[in-house]
């Protein structure tokens, strides 16, 4: 479908922004809405020894779910299967949420229901509703992480999209240090006689509400509001954030070169000075004109076709090494003849590393293409794992696990940019929530693989079934993915074969 004039406006007019404090607050507030949802899905692996300790894994506790034994599967295997399955559930079904509704209010609402559910699960007293509420919990963040993924990808200028992503990982990863702290002097605890690993949820469930409070400071995406006709809101924010940078830069303009690039992609070249250069479209009675809902069916259309599945093996992949490892930490490093509070020590050290690879990504974010990144992230985890399954001194543990953790983020930041950047602004977040959904149907899987893998062949075992899947993600991204440094998103949709 062609973008219209006005649509093409607005998208020039943001791409052509320049720094400001204005557009980084803004990611930094979309960015602390992933803190505690990050502090949820990492808190899995630090956790794990209390609840195991209180015996919420035993078949008395797990109830139905006792069955998973039958295929020799770990009780904890249980808990980060819900995790996941939630996750996928939440992308899945209410993934196109935010094509429909808007960024800003599923980012709300998603935030405030995941909250609400991990503070009924830390009062759970048995295995069987500790997992139905971690999976009803998953359902909400798993809805966030796509919603921020595309309302990044639409605010933040071509020229500053990888650093955004790395800034707002930087953030996010940041938290992940704090529930290792608080799960390394907590879990082994009982504060006020309340089990440790309750406390650690706590924690999370209330930070999150506090970062709901913030909401105010963030403005619906003018990408989705010109799409959907409403182009007098979205000239509105745009010229806010013109306002806002104008007195650091002064009048943004865009270049020849930039007006060049819209009318070689199909669109209309930006207004040389703030406003709308066309009309909006309306319908009989005056009001913006209703855009045709998107189906499914349209991202599996042959424009979008390859990217889709190659974006769907691509995430099947690399969840397997990214959460096998980081979900399953303090677990892996007892498997090495750690005991558990030089565990949770030890993976404490390996999380504060967690925030470093963003860090070090916004530097070169922008100037090296995303594929690249993503493809040498896959190879250094790969690496680092093998060397970890081999490892047996604390100091190589330690090593070993830091260097895969610092190649994991690069790979993540990268590759949450990637995918939000292959599909238009009318379908992204149902598509980015479709490919993203195998990786949390892979993760639900790989939790219960992992768990057998451990008992039955240890962490070499693990290593090897996380490598092969690594390699599985590089062959998808070097050999299918698209170029996409330097490309605004609508030349990136004009460009799909």
């Amino acid at each position: 479908m062609p973008t219209a004039p006005a649509e093409a406006s607005i998208a020039a007019r943001l791409d052509r922004l320049p720094a400001s404090r204005a557009m980084w607050r803004i990611v930094l507030l979309i960015s602390l809405g992933c803190v505690f949802e990050f502090y949820d899905l990492f808190l899995t692996a630090y956790v794990a020894p209390g609840m195991i300790a209180n015996g919420l894994f035993a078949p008395s506790s797990l109830g139905p779910l006792a069955a998973l034994a039958s295929i020799r599967v770990a009780g904890f295997g249980t808990f980060v299967f819900a995790t996941f399955a939630g996750l996928w559930l939440g992308v899945v079904v209410l993934g196109s949420a935010a094509d429909r509704y808007g960024r800003k209010a599923v980012f709300t609402a998603s935030l405030v229901g995941y909250c609400a559910c991990t503070f009924v699960m830390a009062f759970q007293q048995n295995g069987f509703w500790l997992v139905i509420w971690r999976f009803a919990a998953g359902i909400g963040f798993g809805v966030q992480l796509v919603t921020v993924d595309t309302y990044i990808a639409e605010l933040v200028p071509r020229s500053q999209r990888g650093r955004a992503f790395a800034v707002n990982q930087l953030v996010s990863f940041s938290v992940i240090p704090l529930v290792a702290l608080l799960g390394w002097l907590l879990v082994p605890r009982a504060p006020l006689g309340l089990e440790g690993w309750r406390w650690v949820v706590l924690f999370g469930s209330m930070g999150a509400l506090a970062v709901w409070a913030l909401r105010g400071g963030i403005p619906e995406s003018p990408r989705w509001l010109a799409s959907r006709g409403r182009l007098a809101e979205a000239d509105a924010i745009v010229a806010g954030l013109e306002a806002a940078a104008e007195p650091e830069h002064g009048r943004a303009r865009a270049s020849a070169a930039d007006e060049q690039s819209y009318v070689a992609a199909g669109q209309a070249p930006a207004a040389a000075e703030p406003g709308i250069a066309a009309p909006p479209q309306t319908g009989p009675s005056g009001s913006a004109e209703p855009r045709r809902e998107v189906r499914l069916r349209e991202i599996f259309a042959r424009r979008y076709r390859g990217r889709t599945l190659m974006l769907s093996v691509f995430n099947a992949a690399q969840v397997i090494g990214f959460y096998g490892f980081n979900s399953w930490i303090p677990t892996l490093l007892v498997a090495r003849g750690i005991n558990v509070t030089h565990g949770l020590q030890y993976a404490f050290v390996i999380a504060l590393a967690q925030p470093v690879g963003p860090l070090l990504g916004a530097l070169f974010a922008d100037r090296i293409e995303r594929k690249t990144q993503i493809v040498a992230g896959l190879g250094g985890m790969a690496a680092a794992m093998s060397a970890f399954a081999a490892a047996s001194a604390p100091a190589a543990l330690i090593a070993f696990g830091v260097a895969f953790t610092l190649c994991a983020n690069v790979m993540s930041f990268a590759y949450h940019g990637y995918q939000a950047e292959l599909f238009p602004t009318r379908i992204r977040s149902r598509a980015v929530g479709f490919v993203y959904s195998w990786s949390r149907l892979a993760a639900a899987f790989s939790g219960l693989i992992v768990g057998a893998l451990l008992g039955e062949g240890g962490v070499p075992a693990v290593a090897t079934f996380i490598g092969s899947s690594l390699l599985v993600g590089i062959a998808a991204i070097a050999l299918f993915g698209p170029a996409t440094r330097g490309l605004t998103l609508e030349q990136l949709s004009a460009a799909a074969p």
